[in-house]
This record gives C-alpha cells, sequence and structure tokens, in this order.
C-alpha cells in the first residue's frame, strides 16, 4: 500500500488507508514457524514513520526503530541480518540491522514512491520498485548503493523473485500488467486490472498475482511468461502468500475482510476464512538464518 502524497498518482491505488496500517499489519502476524526458531516480525507503520519489531513467540512489541516518511514496504534479508524498509514519501530506504534493531548507515535514494521489495536467494541485490517513476531500482546489499534502474509498467507495485534467482516480476497496478525481468526487461504479461500483489511458487513453474479491481488472481506460467488460469477470489484482493509446500494459496481480500484459500494445482478456492477489518500484507518474519522475502497474508515461513 502506497501512500497519497503530493502528485496524487499514489491516489489511483484508491486504498487510502495508510493511517490505519500500524494497527491492522500487527493484528495479521500470522505465521507458522519452526519450534526452536526466535521469530520477529517486522512491521511497517506508515502513520507514525516507524518500524516494530514483535517476538511472535510473546506477542509483544519489543522495539520501536525510527525511519523514513511513511513506510511501505519490508523485507528481511536471506540472511535474516538486515530489513529494508521503503519510505514511499522519502523515495528511501532505511536498512536495519536485526541483531541491534537499528538503522546502519544513511538512507538510500530511490525512485518516487518506493513499495514492493524483494530479494534473490544470495542476497547480493534488492529488487525495489517505484510506484510512480515506473521503474524498479537494484540495490546491491554489500554497498547498499542503486546500481541500476530497470522501467517497467506504470505504478510498478509488488515484486517477487524466482527461487533460482534469475528472473523478477513485478505487478504494475496501472498498466495492468506484469513485468519480468530477466536482462533486461525480457516480457510484459497483460493480466487484471490493478495488479497489486505477486508471489512466486516455490518450484519457482507459476507467479500468482492478485488484480485488486478485477477480484481475481492471474496464474503465470513463469517458463512460457503466459496467463494459464485466472481465479475468481474475494473483493479487492491485495497480498498473496503459499504454505511451505506450495500446495495452497492464501490471498487477503481487502474490501470483503477474509482470505480465500487456493488448493494447487487445480487452481480452485477450498475456503474463505474471515479476517479482521481491512486485510493487507503482512510484516516480514525472521527466523533466524531463514531465507526470507515480502509476503501476502497470512506470513508463511519456509
Amino acid at each position: 500500500m502506497h501512500s497519497n502524497n503530493s502528485n496524487g498518482n499514489g491516489a489511483a491505488r484508491a486504498r487510502g488507508f495508510a493511517a490505519l496500517w500500524a494497527v491492522l499489519a500487527v493484528g495479521l502476524g500470522l505465521a507458522v514457524f519452526p519450534a526452536e526458531a526466535a521469530p520477529f516480525a517486522y512491521v511497517a507503520n506508515g502513520s507514525s514513520n516507524t518500524v516494530s519489531v514483535i517476538n511472535t513467540a510473546t506477542k509483544t512489541v519489543v522495539a520501536t526503530i525510527a525511519v523514513g516518511s511513511v513506510p511501505d514496504g519490508i523485507a528481511v534479508t536471506p540472511d535474516g541480518k538486515h530489513a529494508y524498509v521503503a519510505n514511499a514519501s522519502s523515495n528511501t530506504v532505511s536498512v536495519i540491522r536485526t541483531a541491534t534493531n537499528t538503522v546502519v548507515g544513511l538512507p538510500i535514494p530511490v525512485g518516487g514512491n518506493p513499495g514492493g521489495i524483494a530479494f534473490p536467494p544470495d542476497g547480493t541485490r534488492a529488487y525495489l520498485t517505484n510506484f510512480n517513476s515506473n521503474n524498479v531500482s537494484v540495490i546491491r546489499t554489500d554497498t547498499r548503493t542503486v546500481v541500476k534502474t530497470v522501467p517497467v509498467g506504470t505504478g510498478a507495485d509488488a515484486v517477487a523473485v524466482t527461487p533460482d534467482g534469475t528472473h523478477v516480476f513485478v505487478a504494475n497496478f496501472t498498466a495492468n500488467t506484469v513485468s519480468v525481468i530477466a536482462r533486461p526487461v525480457e516480457a510484459t504479461i497483460p493480466v487484471g486490472n490493478g495488479p497489486s500483489g505477486i508471489a512466486v511458487t516455490p518450484d519457482g513453474t507459476r507467479a500468482y498475482v492478485t488484480n485488486f479491481f478485477s477480484n481475481n488472481v492471474s496464474v503465470i506460467r513463469t517458463d512460457t511468461n503466459t496467463v494459464v488460469h485466472t481465479v475468481g477470489v474475494g473483493a479487492k484482493p491485495v497480498g498473496v502468500a503459499f504454505t511451505p509446500d506450495g500446495m495452497h494459496v492464501y490471498v487477503a481480500n481487502l474490501r470483503s475482510n477474509n482470505v480465500s484459500v487456493i488448493a494447487r494445482p487445480g487452481n480452485t478456492v477450498v475456503a474463505t476464512v474471515p479476517g479482521g477489518l481491512v486485510p493487507m500484507r503482512s510484516p516480514s518474519p525472521r527466523t533466524g538464518n531463514t531465507p526470507m522475502s515480502q509476503i501476502g497474508i497470512p506470513a508463511l515461513s519456509r
């Protein structure tokens, strides 16, 4: 979810819930963790310009970290050592050291209204969508510098990386397309109206895209870059996540206040779970060195 900033482009997303983000995100930290792990959830609080760190075992906030203006997307590096926070109104990225829960270095300048963040498995790069700039900033994580900017479709929003790290999928909210970045943009795939959330299956064979205004999910075959299924879900779907075995897909429906559960490989909705008020994307959990990236609701750990 992006802020409604001065140039008005953020308003096109028709969400208007930035002030509620902190309360909602904390309430949606539904995670499955190994018994021996010490899990933490990092929650971007758009209305207070902070990140809350939640110990999910005790369900308590253990730290509150000041970041940039209107923090939006948040993701933890695959090694669990840092959390990257997209500050939508500052047009920057803050980097948090998870061992100390402190911001390290200066904010990284990026494009306009940054939001989605994802990492390849090796963690050497961060891919950041810039909603108003219609591009993706590629950040080198060892130097924390932008090394490349890749043009994509209008309203670049959610982003996901295939498990082998070779392809990056970007949901373009106002273009109704998904861009596939290889070197450079390899394909542009038409999807539904208002693609907002995106996630790649654990085996890398499919990408699932939530279409905010179409009330459905596009299923993309990643080897051919074609939509092979369209699955109707609840009203105004936003977040999407997979169970660890990849057999079920969870979709957060903002307007109908519930979660649709899609069974794979048949791509049929097998359950609709009531949720809290206005379910959105979840915080990014960290469990030791477990690889993590920005995911949807509910938060599911491998």
